[in-house]
């Protein structure tokens, strides 16, 4: 025999679905798979990350998790009646408007948090502000699916290789560091994005925010134990390098490298997150419980729901395909033809020569075509220049990209040692430039190897800028204005002594090409871009 309270749940839970939700629902679904299928690019883009990327690999749970808490919401949805938000829909035209602001300018991030935020509005839309304030949390959880964090990984690199030199020299191990580079006695150890401690963080955050919700009533202990789930990771992080080059050191390089360098690091994550969950139950507050007189409210309101006008779900579709049109007339300026990069005519003193000074190469990724050439200016210095021009760009071949450096941190041959600017010009224009020294590896000393001096810089939208934010822009406007998406990355760089001095001399080399050969770079530069 089942309880007769038990029995009554059970009938509750199975009541069909109340009459003035029908319509709503199939309003939403059909909201919901042009959005879908409008923005498919961005959502596989969005999936694409979470695949292959073990930091973002949450993203595959995040939507069914958001799921299940509308699912526990129902005893508190069923009795309200939904009545369109139209705040919403001219919120969901700005989340479209900032959707083809990232198309422009190939921001995967901004693309897919637009995406995610006209799922989100879509709720209001058509169910109302009352409906989306009692979905407040599983809605703001969608957000954990946006692959969003990797700007953090030079921070928490710097960070970890702070934290960790200075826990080596507490422990009397003597350390000799070079940017995210450092030796010790037993070895050579380098901090690299798995270092940083951001699959970590991450998940912590998503974790632990879906604890504390589940877990709390207060706000204060929610917030408290957020900001507990933000440190203890950092922390833990900073811990568990510092651990893993001491083991090295202390075994002779024979524990914690390699795959065991990984699991230890997983299993030490594990153990802390761990017990910070543990700590956090002792102090979880009851489950609510529904209030039966604001059930009672809510069903002496008007059973006739508002249903989602015909004519404002097709103004709300119109909203959603907008920026797809916007792009359809934009992308008639740009050129689809085939790139070669026409390489700069060089003006006395300077001389080209038959290779660059330096087998290094910028890790620039899908460009259209390359150049890399060498010359040697009046007194037989040597200076290399690198092109990356890209055309016809996409989320995958673009421009300015996090994944465009100048050295990757697994690169076994170079390494990046100090970044920074400098004040250059280029005909007679300032132009602040991104300068970076960098080190080829070699045995031995640590100051051997070929160093180099490197500056970066863009040429986009018919103008040269170093700075990402001022080469999106540009190029959002060159598509806008019809120039089309044309655009060049260009390194200069030249070798530079141990001496004191040496980058000041360097730099000085780099300038004075600038100074003689940026009119012949320009020209090729656009000779390049030419005409349909």
């Amino acid at each position: 025999m089942m309880p007769v309270h038990e029995s009554a749940n059970m009938t509750s839970q199975l009541q069909p679905l109340p009459v003035q939700w029908r319509r709503p629902l199939v309003a939403l679904v059909l909201l919901l798979a042009v959005i879908l299928v409008a923005y498919r690019h961005s959502a596989w883009g969005m999936a694409m990350i979470w695949a292959r990327s073990d930091t973002y690999a949450h993203g595959f749970v995040v939507p069914i998790i958001s799921l299940w808490l509308v699912w526990r919401q129902r005893a508190v949805l069923a009795p309200m009646v939904p009545r369109p938000g139209r705040l919403a829909w001219l919120l969901m035209a700005g989340a479209a408007a900032l959707w083809l602001a990232g198309d422009l300018v190939a921001v995967n991030a901004a693309t897919q948090l637009a995406l995610t935020t006209l799922i989100v509005l879509s709720v209001p839309a058509v169910f109302g502000w009352r409906v989306a304030r009692a979905l407040a949390f599983p809605l703001a959880f969608l957000f954990f699916a946006v692959p969003i964090g990797d700007f953090l990984l030079p921070r928490l690199m710097e960070w970890t290789a702070d934290f960790t030199v200075m826990a080596l020299r507490a422990s009397g191990i003597p350390v000799y560091r070079e940017g995210l580079q450092f030796i010790i006695p037993s070895g050579a150890w380098s901090v690299v994005e798995a270092c940083s401690g951001i699959r970590y963080l991450i998940a912590s955050v998503t974790v632990g925010c879906l604890f504390a919700y589940l877990s709390y009533q207060s706000t204060r202990k929610r917030v408290v134990f957020m900001a507990v789930a933000i440190l203890v990771p950092l922390v833990a992080n900073w811990v568990r390098a510092y651990l893993i080059v001491l083991l090295g050191h202390l075994s002779g390089n024979t524990l914690a490298t390699g795959v065991d360098h990984l699991v230890y690091g997983w299993l030490f994550f594990g153990i802390v997150i761990g017990v910070m969950f543990l700590i956090g139950a002792r102090w979880v507050d009851p489950s609510p419980q529904i209030s039966h007189a604001a059930v009672a409210d809510a069903q002496v309101e008007e059973r006739v729901a508002h249903q989602m006008p015909w004519l404002g779900l097709a103004l709300v579709f119109s909203v959603v395909l907008a920026p797809h049109g916007a792009l359809a007339v934009m992308d008639l300026g740009t050129q689809t033809r085939p790139v070669q990069v026409v390489e700069p005519v060089v003006a006395a003193p300077w001389r080209a020569t038959a290779k660059p000074p330096s087998n290094w190469q910028p890790a620039f990724e899908y460009a259209s075509d390359t150049l890399d050439a060498g010359l040697i200016d009046g007194q037989s210095q040597p200076l290399g220049l690198h092109v990356s021009y890209y055309r016809h760009q996409n989320y995958q071949r673009k421009l300015v990209s996090s994944e465009n450096v100048l050295v990757k941190s697994h690169d076994p041959t170079w390494a990046r040692l100090a970044t920074g600017s400098f004040d250059a010009r280029i005909q007679g224009r300032p132009l602040r430039v991104n300068s970076a020294v960098l080190r080829q590896h070699a045995p031995g000393m640590a100051d051997a190897g070929q160093r180099l001096l490197a500056w970066r810089f863009y040429w986009v939208n018919g103008a040269f800028t170093a700075s990402d934010y001022a080469g999106k822009i540009q190029g959002a406007l060159g598509r806008i204005s019809g120039w089309g998406d044309d655009g060049a990355h260009i390194v200069i760089y030249t070798p530079m002594s141990n001496a004191k001095g040496a980058e000041v001399d360097a730099s000085a080399r780099l300038q004075s090409y600038l100074d003689s050969q940026g009119d012949a770079l320009l020209a090729a530069l656009r000779q390049t871009r030419g005409r349909d």
